[in-house]
């Protein structure tokens, strides 16, 4: 059976159908029965305009030969598209659910949750709550909540770690209104276990010398120096550097516990010469206003650094923390002390970093080596 594999590719800036055969002219003279196949110099191939009618017009032509016709990636592509295209509109809530929200969220901040949490589920619950509207249902079900799954998340191809959200946000919604709803088992999907991307050494040195600006040079240093999560480093204040213990003190950090970190003595020289020219006032980084620095800000400080040292590696400002991480287990510090530094509730989180480690993978022979 003649088989022809139909691909994604593009043409002159346009997205088009690539059909892939070897040479065969009752396969060239079926498809040049239809107007709209074109034959391409550069590609070497016949091709199609992509839109799903015309894969539908070139399956069917080709199926009339009864050849085989694949079109596994194509079908891949147009699911993507369409997940990409998805927007579901919702309507506006009412006077009495907008009440509702605001009552919720200090009944959040009651319990003391951070900020970020009680902004994380007030927002998912408004998208509940106005998906509630538009299906113009009076009670709180558990079909209402898996329909809200399907619709509002997978449909629209948000992450697994959203979705996690959101099911944590509706549950405590649920506990503010004191509503039971059985059987509510709505089983959060499993995150992707993705290693943490790793700077070398190397790439580290690059991207500071490739910092001109000082406040920006010592903010990044810090994080890499101390291993600091980002809203740990832009909380800091001027008190929580102990110079004389040479040490940093990280205050209501994730999950409000305190902790303390390393103070780089080659860091403190860094520090001490941006202190004496920003002359900060409360907290050690601080915007034009005299507020806390800015998160997206220090992001686009990254990115800057980034593209001056041409590093093509998906980093963050979380990979800083990362490579500090790594590095210290790639020098033989016991893995107990960078749980302590990195404020890790379980050994278990902090032993991901064993995979990306150098040293213990560089000690393994590989086998091929002695053929």
């Amino acid at each position: 059976m003649k088989s022809i594999i139909l691909l994604p590719n593009t043409h002159k800036n346009h997205p088009i159908i690539m059909m892939k055969f070897p040479y065969d002219d009752e396969i060239k003279d079926h498809l040049l029965l239809l107007s709209e196949v074109k034959w391409s110099r550069t590609l070497k191939s016949f091709y199609i305009k992509k839109n799903k009618t015309n894969l539908h017009l070139v399956f069917k032509h080709l199926r009339q030969k009864n050849w085989f016709v694949n079109y596994e990636k194509l079908k891949y592509e147009f699911k993507k598209e369409i997940k990409v295209n998805y927007k579901l509109v919702l309507p506006e809530l009412s006077k009495e659910l907008n009440t509702e929200l605001i009552k919720f969220r200090k009944w959040l901040q009651q319990k003391r949750l951070s900020d970020n949490t009680v902004n994380s589920y007030t927002e998912v619950t408004t998208f509940f709550l106005r998906y509630k509207t538009l299906k113009k249902v009076e009670h709180y079900s558990v079909k209402l909540i898996e329909q809200f799954n399907y619709d509002f998340i997978y449909k629209a191809n948000r992450s697994v770690s959203y979705q996690n959200q959101c099911i944590n946000g509706i549950k405590k919604f649920l506990l503010f209104k004191n509503l039971e709803i059985n059987p509510l088992d709505i089983e959060r999907p499993k995150k992707v276990k993705q290693l943490p991307a790793v700077l070398s050494f190397e790439e580290i040195k690059a991207i500071f010398n490739n910092l001109t600006n000082l406040k920006h040079k010592t903010l990044l240093s810090l994080l890499y120096s101390g291993g600091l999560r980002i809203g740990e480093a832009l909380n800091l204040k001027i008190e929580d550097i102990d110079s004389n213990r040479m040490l940093i003190h990280i205050k209501q950090a994730k999950g409000k516990k305190d902790r303390y970190t390393l103070l780089s003595s080659t860091f403190l020289k860094l520090l001490r010469e941006y202190y004496l020219a920003y002359k900060p006032k409360i907290f050690l980084f601080e915007g034009q206003n005299g507020n806390k620095y800015s998160n997206a800000s220090a992001q686009a400080v990254l990115k800057k650094a980034l593209r001056k040292t041409k590093i093509n590696k998906r980093v963050t400002l979380h990979t800083l923390r990362h490579s500090f991480a790594t590095h210290l287990l790639e020098n033989g510090t016991d893995i107990r002390y960078i749980q302590e530094l990195l404020g890790h509730n379980s050994p278990k989180t902090t032993m991901i970093y064993t995979h990306v480690t150098n040293t213990s993978l560089n000690n393994i022979k590989n086998p091929f080596d002695e053929l």
